[in-house]
């Protein structure tokens, strides 16, 4: 018996219930806190037969997590594919509007939607959560175009109760930082570029590597604006540290190395719209 709050554990029973109506599902899986928690409540429910888990690879997407995923998913014994994200070769996504999430997202669930109808599956799954409906994610209106369902936001599950029952199932990302694709670093209406992103995928995997697990490295061209979680700021702006951050992104192609003096927050980068 899992010890959760009684709201918890009344979602995670009707989490249940909705993926037993479901029968066959296809989830679309980043190896992230949220599609963590669904692939795992998935398999168990339904069986592993009956649930296919489906990265999408891509240049936003880190070589870290792109290999934590497929190491997640075998872990859960979930039966997975992978495909490849060309996202970067639309001319509207590669512009950054606001409304970027929009085009990636309808490329995906697309191809998500193809392989259900081809296999047999009766729904396609993302990870959004309860909280996500007070963001500005326009990735959402692709997938209600596309009839994606979002149980975990169906059922009302917060992030904070999707960490308890993460954690209650012994889920290792039960307290995973949470993450957005590498494009969420760039302004809006600054082209994105595979040098742009792979720039920031290796400032970030720097910073992460001296312990600093909630790191944004937001690219304003030539100028890094390095978000961490408030409290590790000092650790951050330590001389001795704060000269080799310096060095390693200068090496990296930046000429102006900052410090963002709030710390990380979701979607920043939108906080102009």
């Amino acid at each position: 018996m899992l010890e959760l709050a009684p709201a918890t554990a009344e979602k995670y029973a009707r989490l249940q219930a909705l993926l037993r109506d479901w029968g066959r599902v296809v989830v679309g899986f980043s190896g992230g806190v949220d599609s963590t928690l669904l692939l795992r409540v998935a398999v168990d429910t339904l069986g592993a037969d009956a649930v296919l888990a489906v990265i999408g690879d891509s240049e936003s997407y880190p070589s870290r997590e792109f290999a934590e995923a497929k190491r997640l998913a075998e872990a859960m014994g979930a039966r997975f594919q992978v495909i490849q994200s060309e996202e970067l070769s639309d001319p509207r996504y590669a512009a950054n509007p606001s409304n970027r999430c929009y085009f990636c997202k309808s490329d995906l669930f697309s191809r998500l939607s193809a392989i259900a109808k081809t296999e047999g599956y009766t729904a396609v799954l993302d990870g959004n959560n309860a909280d996500d409906l007070g963001d500005w994610r326009p990735g959402q209106q692709a997938a209600r175009e596309l009839g994606v369902r979002s149980p975990l936001m169906e059922v009302g599950m917060t992030k904070a109760e999707v960490r308890e029952l993460s954690r209650a199932l012994e889920l290792p990302t039960w307290d995973k930082p949470s993450f957005a694709c590498l494009s969420s670093r760039i302004p809006y209406g600054t082209p994105i570029t595979k040098d742009s992103l792979s720039t920031i995928e290796q400032a970030e995997d720097f910073l992460r590597d001296l312990g600093f697990p909630q790191v944004r490295v937001r690219h304003h061209t030539d100028l890094a604006r390095i978000e961490v979680a408030p409290a590790d700021i000092p650790r951050l702006l330590d001389p001795a540290l704060r000269a080799r951050v310096t060095v390693r992104l200068r090496e990296l192609g930046y000429h102006y190395v900052t410090v963002d003096l709030q710390g990380y927050r979701t979607g920043s980068m939108n906080e102009g719209l």
